[in-house]
């Protein structure tokens, strides 16, 4: 049975990078590609990135099950380490992990979390 999980990370950014590009080089690493159709084959996933200056708060809900747990922080983890993301044509993002690390779901993501769970 699936449970339902987070993780987050700080990424450090240059101002005009994409936020969105991190959380699909995370798709890309669960998932083959950020447009895949659903379902997710590892994890169903949900990753939202939010800015404060140079930084940027990247957190992913995931839902799996219990035994593909640490399989899916270390992809999310590998991901995030490469530092980049060849979006379409020959737009590059770059980023710089500052940090990582597995977190608690809260109780605002909550009912997110369940749906993510039922996927």
């Amino acid at each position: 049975m699936r449970r339902a999980y987070a993780h987050e990370a700080v990424l450090v950014m240059p101002p005009d990078a994409d936020t969105r590009a991190p959380g699909a080089a995370i798709t890309v690493a669960l998932c083959g590609h950020w447009k895949h159709t659903p379902p997710c084959p590892l994890a169903a996933h949900h990753t939202r990135a939010e800015r404060a200056g140079d930084r940027v708060l990247v957190r992913t809900l995931f839902a799996t099950e219990p035994a593909n747990e640490q399989v899916v922080r270390d992809r999310i983890d590998q991901a995030l380490a490469g530092g980049r993301l060849q979006g379409p044509g020959t737009v590059v993002t770059r980023w710089r992990l500052h940090s990582s690390r597995p977190s608690e779901t809260t109780a605002e993501e909550a009912s997110h979390a369940e749906r993510l769970t039922e996927s």
